[in-house]
This record gives structure tokens, C-alpha cells and sequence, in this order.
């Protein structure tokens, strides 16, 4: 399961709150590095500002459709999570809306984050040292192995759950492939060793 958030943009969207205009427009040049440019919050600023509106664990962080600022997905108690709206320029909570469950996604958060010690905040200022950020979002990979997945302006970045050590993404696709390609020549081994195992009795 992935939260893999994209930032999108919006055709002649603009935002005017406390006094600051926030423009997004879809002009078929923008990319993340215009948009996070014009969204003078950050990330990690964005997450602290929707955790002091809505305590509770940040799960995720991204630049919403319509352009108006960050959403910041935050799991609180029992199995109720908000989606939490930050204005892009002033920091300034938009609204909140409360989530359901349906399937499933938060309780497998919620387990992948226990006995994390770093939060989506670290892991974005962690990976800001690459570039600045786009999106933070939880990994879990095949074998349910998970991290936090932050995407910047320069690249993608996999951030520890417990060390906040930042690297490149396909780092972990690598390790994956290499553990995928060990266990099928296990496999392929216990094949053979079977088959080896046959050929007296047939004989």
C-alpha cells in the first residue's frame, strides 16, 4: 500500500487569503518546482500547522487539486482521520474534514507507525536537504516493511521510520529486487532437491 500524493495543478485557480495572492495555473510549463515556489509554506510547516489545528499522527502531505494550499492527512482517535486544509501562503487552516475508514487504508497506517519515532514533519525536513518537498506520504512495501516516502523537486526519497535516514528511492526498489531474486533461487533450489529426491523412488 502506498499514499503516493502528486501535486496538481489547476487551470487559472487563485487564491487570495489574509492579503496574499497564491496563484496556480496549469500553462503546460508549471511543474513541482514552480508550484512549491509559489506555496511559500513548506511542507514540514504545513504538517505543524494542521497537527496544531487537528491533534493526532500526520500520515500524509500534498498540494490539494484546486490549488488553495497543502492537505494534510492526520489519523486521531480510535479509527476517525481528518484531512486538514493549510493554506499554501499564510499557513492558515482552511477547513477540515473528517474521513471513514472504508478500506481500510488508516488501520494499516496505524500499524505500519507503530514504534516509529520519526514523524511525517522529520521526514520531510529530513529529505528538504535534497530539494524542496512536494509530498510526504507512508510506503509499505510487499513484505510489509515501511517507510516514509517524501518526493522533492529533485528527486524521490525513502526516509526511516525510526533514523530518519534519507535515500534515494529506488535504493529500496533495488533491495527489494535483490530479496525478490533470493527467495526464487530458494525456490528454484527446493525444486530441484525435490525432484533429485523423486528420481530413486522412480527408479
Amino acid at each position: 500500500m502506498k499514499r503516493n500524493i502528486v501535486i496538481a495543478t489547476v487551470a487559472a485557480a487563485t487564491v487570495v487569503c489574509g492579503g496574499t495572492a497564491v496563484a496556480f495555473a496549469d500553462d503546460g510549463g508549471r511543474d513541482d518546482r514552480t508550484a512549491v515556489r509559489d506555496a511559500k509554506v513548506t511542507a514540514a510547516q504545513a504538517i505543524g500547522a494542521a497537527l496544531t489545528a487537528q491533534p493526532g499522527t500526520a500520515v500524509s502531505a500534498d498540494l490539494d487539486d484546486d490549488g488553495r494550499g497543502w492537505e494534510v492527512d492526520v489519523l486521531g482517535a480510535g479509527t476517525t482521520s481528518y484531512t486538514v486544509h493549510v493554506d499554501a501562503g499564510t499557513g492558515e487552516i482552511l477547513g477540515k474534514e473528517t474521513d471513514r475508514d472504508d478500506d481500510g487504508d488508516d488501520a494499516d497506517d496505524r500499524r505500519a507507525l507503530r514504534g516509529a519515532t520519526v514523524d511525517a514533519r522529520e521526514a520531510a525536513e529530513a529529505a528538504a536537504a535534497k530539494g524542496a518537498v512536494t509530498s510526504v506520504g507512508l510506503d509499505e512495501d510487499d513484505r510489509g516493511a515501511a517507510a516514509w516516502d517524501v518526493d522533492t523537486v529533485n528527486g524521490d526519497w525513502e526516509v526511516g521510520l525510526k533514523t530518519a535516514e534519507v535515500r534515494a528511492d529506488d535504493d529500496r526498489d533495488d533491495a527489494d529486487d535483490r530479496a525478490d531474486d533470493h527467495a526464487d533461487d530458494r525456490d528454484d533450489t527446493a525444486d530441484h532437491a525435490a525432484g533429485d529426491a523423486d528420481d530413486p523412488a522412480d527408479d
